[in-house]
Parts: structure tokens; sequence; C-alpha cells
């Protein structure tokens, strides 16, 4: 048998001096999430899925009508008057909740750009008509200008 050195004793009641110490692990911090904000995150998080569906749903009729556009057959037929809604939580002034639901107009767009043309088609109008207004008046002055001139010219 193989015979093993001794290790030179040394006392356990020693005190030896300790240079560098090790930071015993520390249990990580439980977030503690009480059940008041657990119902405010899942307010936000079905508020936010339902702008994401509304969302969705705005691109699937943004395509749909490129395509009816290219086809001669239309592939999703909108209805004017069908209402779309998505689930949306409402805060009360009492901090309750109410679980509802927000529409989907699918025609904003359409009803937003027709509004601004016929803003647009308005102020050119006025536009238009403030410079003949201008173009009138100057016309006016420089013929009533002319006509003096010439009067004065042939009575000298």
């Amino acid at each position: 048998m193989k015979k093993i050195p001794d290790s030179p004793k040394v006392s356990l009641l020693q005190s030896t001096p300790v240079t560098t110490a090790i930071v015993p692990l520390q249990p990580q911090e439980e977030k503690i999430i009480t059940d008041q904000e657990r119902l405010v995150a899942q307010v936000e998080r079905i508020n936010r899925m339902a702008g994401e569906l509304e969302a969705a749903i705005l691109e699937l009729k943004a395509i749909a009508n490129t395509l009816n556009s290219q086809k001669c057959y239309p592939l999703i037929k909108p209805k004017p008057c069908m209402a779309l809604s998505v689930p949306w939580v409402k805060q009360k002034s009492d901090q309750s909740f109410i679980l509802t639901t927000r529409r989907v107009d699918l025609f904003r767009a359409e009803r937003e750009a027709a509004q601004l043309a016929q803003q647009l088609r308005q102020q050119t109008k006025k536009r238009l008509a403030s410079q003949r207004h201008r173009k009138n008046k100057d016309g006016v002055e420089a013929q009533t200008k002319g006509f003096f001139k010439k009067a004065l010219v042939n009575k000298s």
C-alpha cells in the first residue's frame, strides 16, 4: 500500500487571518405582484391586443381593396352599414373597470380623405377668388390711372 505523507497539523482552534470573504448567496428579490397590479396589467394587455386586432382588420381591408382593384371580382365586400367592434376595458372614476367594446370604423380613412379633399377644394376656390378680385382691382386701378393720364395729357 501506498503511504500518504502526513500534512502539517493545523489546529482548528487557531484563527487564521482571512483576506477575502466569500459572499453568501442572496436569494433574488421576488417581485410581489398584488391582485390590483395583475388586474391593471391584464386590462392593459386586453386593450393592447384590441388595438392590434383593429390594426389587423384595417390592414385586411387595405389588402382586399388592393386585390379587389386588380381583379374583376371583389374578394371581400365590407358593407358600409356593418359595425365591427373589438373588446375594450374602460376604467371608471371610482377605479372600477368595465368590459365593453370599441367600434372599428372600416370607412374612417375614406371619410377623412373625402373631408380633406373638400377642405382643399374650398381653400383653392377662396384663393382663386381672392386672386381674381386682386387682379380685377388692379386692372380697374390701372385703367383708371390710364384714363386720368390721357385726360391730363389731352388738356395740356
